[in-house]
């Protein structure tokens, strides 16, 4: 399926150029193209006529973006040409690209995006109990792969021997009994879109949290504690995921007895 990662921003004005420019980038596998035009023409309908020119005959079936403001242009230009839009956080190689080309504007990194502050997730969904887990990177498929899972995301790109990590490395994780709420907790979480599940410290070595971002922008606050133990315990799961590339996971499951799993999502963090 050819999918395309496009962003659509405004870019700081200049000495030589006062007026604000929008410019338009869009990564197709190895080639990048670039588009800039004036605020007036900043619209869905310029938008369109840049696709179907970088097309050349060959439409997208999916745009992906990751960029908030840009999202509701995009969505307009794509749905008048039949492609599916998919507002992700995970499009590394255009934020490659971006990157590279600001370079030469100066004070300027189009990857900076405002975020609201964590908020606290709802107490209806609130689970009975948290725990830290690890999991073999080489058992990650074969444990949950084939499981009758309710909720099961398991995403192709990031399956560990994509990320080319090796089959011993563990892969940290948080697992939530949700006791009675398991499911309702599930389907939540489904819907928001997990991204990464990290631990914040609010006092060194007293007390932290764990801050789940979610959609573009989205930020919950997961789980709070306090105590030595669980914060080592805590800090252990944040350095595994800079061994393992990131590669975490969240597990939701009625109880402790291995038995019934509501909802698998393995993440990874943003490079």
């Amino acid at each position: 399926m050819k999918i395309w990662q496009v962003d659509f921003n405004h870019l700081p004005a200049t000495k030589n150029n006062l007026s604000r420019q929008w410019e338009l980038v869009i990564c197709d596998r190895d080639t990048v193209y670039s588009a800039r035009c004036d605020s007036e023409w900043a619209n869905s309908q310029w938008l369109e006529t840049q696709f179907t020119t970088v097309a050349q005959n060959e439409l997208p079936k999916k745009i992906q973006v990751f960029r908030p403001q840009a999202l509701g242009l995009i969505t307009l230009a794509a749905e008048k040409l039949g492609i599916t839009v998919e507002a992700t956080r995970h499009t590394e190689t255009l934020k490659i690209a971006l990157t590279q080309r600001a370079k030469s504007i100066p004070n300027y990194n189009p990857l900076a995006l405002e975020k609201p502050p964590p908020q606290p997730l709802p107490e209806s969904i609130r689970g009975d109990e948290l725990n830290f887990a690890n999991i073999a990177a080489g058992e990650i498929v074969s444990l949950f792969g084939d499981r009758p899972i309710p909720i099961l995301d398991l995403p192709e790109t990031f399956l560990p021997i994509n990320m080319r990590v090796a089959s011993n490395i563990m892969i940290p994780g948080i697992v939530v009994y949700g006791g009675k709420n398991s499911m309702v907790l599930a389907r939540w979480l489904q819907q928001q879109q997990p991204v990464s599940l990290d631990y914040v410290t609010t006092e060194v070595g007293k007390s932290g949290g764990l801050v789940l971002e979610t959609g573009l922008v989205d930020r919950w606050i997961f789980n709070t504690f306090a105590g030595e133990n669980t914060i080592r315990v805590a800090e252990d799961y944040q350095q595994k995921k800079q061994i393992s590339k990131g590669l975490h996971f969240l597990l939701i499951q009625p109880d402790d007895s291995g038995m019934t799993y509501t909802g698998f999502w393995l993440l990874k963090n943003e490079s």
